[in-house]
């Protein structure tokens, strides 16, 4: 899947990053320097497939014990 990172700017200056195709906490590390370039952060929202990878991530290493 390809990834993308969607930015929308309100008419009240607001801004949304919104990352797609990213697992895990690859879209945090992909859109680290545009939310220090916009400002201060007053909200975050995690996607399923943020939480997807974490969840494949946590059976893999229980299998491993």
């Amino acid at each position: 899947m390809t990834r993308v990172i969607e930015i929308t700017i309100s008419p009240t200056g607001e801004t949304k990053l919104e990352t797609k195709g990213f697992a895990g906490a690859g879209c945090r590390d992909a859109t680290r320097l545009l939310e220090s370039a916009l400002g201060i952060r007053t909200s975050e929202q995690l996607t399923a497939e943020y939480h997807a990878q974490q969840c494949t991530h946590a059976r893999a290493q229980e299998g491993q014990s």
